[in-house]
């Protein structure tokens, strides 16, 4: 018999643990061995019962979501789900927490409507079912601070491609799901503020996170990160992260390219999506680009890198297993036999400046 998945379950609304409890419930590869008030509870019952995957509530008294994460993470590492509000300040927290270790957020449901709670039941069983095989030895190592070559030349083979010149113009563009906002935080803010492209950025996230994702990043980072807006033109050394909910689309205007956001229908239930904006940027020919597919579930972005391989200069970059929290979507896309480099995590910034010499 298939072990089940032993879940703890930490919210401080008896209302909110039943309603999860019995959403878990129902799953018969799920078995909730235990409930939890707040951090302190959680942190107790984490060393005493171990469960295989935490569902957590960010705002508790007593100890609140976040700082219950940092100390599991230190003493018991177990792959823990958020389940946040939508406000700012929830959206904010999430985000921290995703760059603190946590693997995946779920919304809390926001009312008894019940096409609401159906959805985020099958969205909450299939993420505790993912987080379950995540290796945590992956997501608490420490993030990394690259020493960025001041004079890359020297240390670092020049790609010697014929196609490949200094002179032409070039777009960088990241895709990236679970895992991915720590992942984005380690590969961003090791960007240089000097470096000669503009960024564009697909993390699979809803409406409202994507804003406050950009938010932090820009906050640590020596380029400019921002929510992608329609109309905005392309500039260096500003990253573009597309708004959950919308899809990226480039349009040329002279010598000048903008982003409209696009609410055409899902692509494989991703909007946005990573397929949508390699397929928008490989029309724009004037450019050489640099595609980067970050951890994530799932096969968004493979089929664009064909698309964008067919269309002018590209070289793919796709993060190794060995650093993913989870090695779904660069495992399709090096599948593709397209990717010209995989690389550990902290190795993706400098191999991005490679190719931007």
């Amino acid at each position: 018999m298939m072990k089940t998945i032993q879940v703890l379950v930490v919210d401080d609304s008896a209302f909110m643990r039943k309603l999860i409890v019995d959403f878990l419930q129902e799953e018969p590869s799920i078995e909730v061995i235990g409930t939890a008030r707040n951090g302190i509870e959680a942190i107790e019952k984490v060393n005493k019962l171990r469960p295989d995957v935490i569902t957590m509530d960010i705002e508790m008294p007593k100890m609140n979501g976040l700082d219950a994460l940092t100390i599991i993470n230190k003493q018991t590492p177990t792959p823990i789900i958020m389940l946040s509000s939508t406000t700012k300040i929830g959206a904010e927290n999430t985000i921290i927490a995703m760059q603190n270790g946590a693997i995946d957020f779920v919304t809390k449901p926001s009312g008894p409507i019940s096409l609401d709670l159906i959805k985020v039941k099958e969205e909450l069983i299939q993420k505790v079912k993912h987080a379950s095989q995540v290796n945590m030895d992956k997501v608490c190592r420490p993030l990394v601070q690259t020493k960025l070559n001041k004079n890359p030349v020297e240390s670092i083979l020049v790609p010697n491609h014929n196609s490949w010149n200094q002179s032409r113009k070039k777009l960088i563009c990241i895709g990236s799901s679970t895992g991915g906002p720590r992942a984005l935080q380690e590969v961003i803010t090791n960007l240089p503020e000097s470096i000669k492209a503009p960024i564009l950025i697909v993390q699979h996230m809803p409406a409202g996170f994507t804003k406050s994702l950009a938010n932090r990043l820009n906050s640590m980072s020596n380029i400019k990160v921002k929510e992608a807006e329609d109309g905005d033109i392309l500039e260096d050394g500003v990253a573009y992260i597309a708004p959950g909910n919308d899809h990226i689309q480039l349009n040329k205007h002279g010598s000048k390219v903008s982003i409209s956001l696009d609410h055409s229908p899902p692509i494989k239930g991703h909007r946005p999506s990573v397929d949508f904006m390699f397929q928008s940027v490989s029309k724009l020919s004037e450019y050489d680009k640099i595609a980067v597919i970050l951890t994530g579930m799932g096969s968004d972005g493979s089929k664009g890198l064909i698309e964008l391989k067919n269309n002018g200069n590209v070289k793919a970059i796709a993060e190794s297993e060995n650093s993913c929290i989870v090695f779904g979507m660069p495992k399709s896309a090096i599948a593709t036999n397209l990717v010209d480099e995989i690389k550990d995590l902290e190795q993706i910034s400098n191999t991005i400046m490679k190719y931007m010499l």
